[in-house]
């Protein structure tokens, strides 16, 4: 059993139909309840729902500030290689484009490091391009512990691997795991995966289930906002969230809201997301469930960042660099997509004090995992 067998009982255009065949008394009847399900969930990311998107943003305000109170978790990714032997349309880092590829050995990692802990952050989310062979068990076996020695929460987003092999990761001190499906729609999925072990749509779909076998404290997922229809792919996530939380109940989760940035490639977003409709979805999932962690990244601009952060997100990252060496050599050529928020760390930590917030740089140590 895994979310596969679940996917494959939930028909894609049945499920559009639903979300916008909602009326506005099925969005007020999703208000009024106390607990929401995955019809509460379409009817509060439909058309119907837009009109109502203040009460929906009160709501999910006052359920985030019960469950998390006046805090906003920080952390940074560390890009440490831009290999892929992957072609997807919509990566910069896609085998096909044509840019300059490093992979930063033990010494340049060192001084990400050093760059990192200068901005005071303690949440690193190691990335890289997905390339197994050059990238992959042998060099994480170096990487990790050299990173964990300095950091005390260690995430990753990667090439999907084995269950064994994350409780090996596991062992070198990783703490948790990004992996987006990208789309749930596996024709369009297809569509923009043209080579590489990430064409294998089932076994990428099957990755949180190995995770939460091997142990891992947190799994993050997402669909790329853009790829398919966002609604249908949203719900998608929320059933796969749902899953998750009966099936692995000891393991804790956290959504993302990836929309597509330019890139080297140039892909052109099938389906717009207004910044009004992110909102309206962002408040639907803290609606849905009140304890999962709700993400925003740097791809979306410093003013958006500073007006959602009230509403429902529990974690961002800042002065993030999305090319391998980014701290401590800026090298634009190299990035995986333009960010949007573009301000250093220290204002962004500034503007989440000046919203009433308490920045948390470090919440974890590795000694409550003993």
């Amino acid at each position: 059993m895994s979310f596969v067998d679940v996917w494959q009982r939930l028909e894609w255009d049945d499920i559009r139909l639903s979300i916008y065949s909602k009326t506005a008394a099925d969005v007020e009847r999703a208000l009024r309840k106390p607990k929401r399900d995955l019809e509460d969930f379409k009817a509060l990311i439909s058309p119907a729902a837009e009109p109502y998107l203040e009460q929906i943003a009160q709501q999910s305000a006052a359920l985030t500030r019960k469950r998390f109170g006046h805090t906003m978790s920080f952390y940074v990714p560390l890009y440490l290689s831009n290999l892929c032997a992957n072609a997807c349309t919509y990566c910069g880092f896609s085998m096909e484009n044509r840019i300059k590829r490093r992979t930063l050995n033990v010494a340049e990692i060192e001084r990400e490091c050093a760059a990192i802990k200068a901005m005071h952050f303690d949440n690193i989310l190691l990335v890289t391009g997905e390339h197994e062979r050059k990238v992959g068990m042998d060099y994480f076996r170096q990487a990790l512990p050299a990173i964990k020695a300095q950091f005390n929460y260690l995430a990753m987003e990667v090439q999907p691997m084995d269950q064994a092999e994350y409780a090996e990761l596991k062992t070198l001190g990783l703490d948790a795991v990004m992996v987006y499906q990208e789309t749930y729609h596996a024709a369009t999925y297809a569509e923009h995966h043209l080579r590489g072990n990430k064409m294998d749509f089932h076994y990428r779909l099957e990755t949180p289930d190995r995770l939460a076998r091997a142990g891992i404290d947190k799994i993050g997922i997402g669909a790329l906002i853009g790829l398919d229809e966002w609604r249908t792919d949203c719900f998608f996530v929320a059933a796969h969230l749902d899953y998750l939380e009966r099936t692995y109940w000891q393991t804790r989760y956290s959504i993302s809201f990836p929309r597509l940035r330019p890139c080297e490639g140039g892909l052109q977003p099938k389906s717009i997301m207004t910044d009004s409709q992110l909102v309206q979805l962002i408040c639907a999932y803290r609606l849905l469930n009140p304890e999962v962690e709700l993400s925003l990244s740097t791809r979306e601009s410093a003013h958006f960042r500073d007006n959602v952060l009230p509403l429902g997100i529990t974690s961002m990252s800042a002065g993030s660099k999305t090319q391998p060496g980014g701290y401590a050599d800026d090298e634009p050529e190299l990035e995986q997509f333009a960010i949007s928020d573009e301000r250093s760390a220290a204002q962004v930590a500034e503007s989440v004090k000046r919203h009433g917030f308490e920045v948390v740089w470090k919440d974890w140590h590795r000694a409550y995992s003993g």
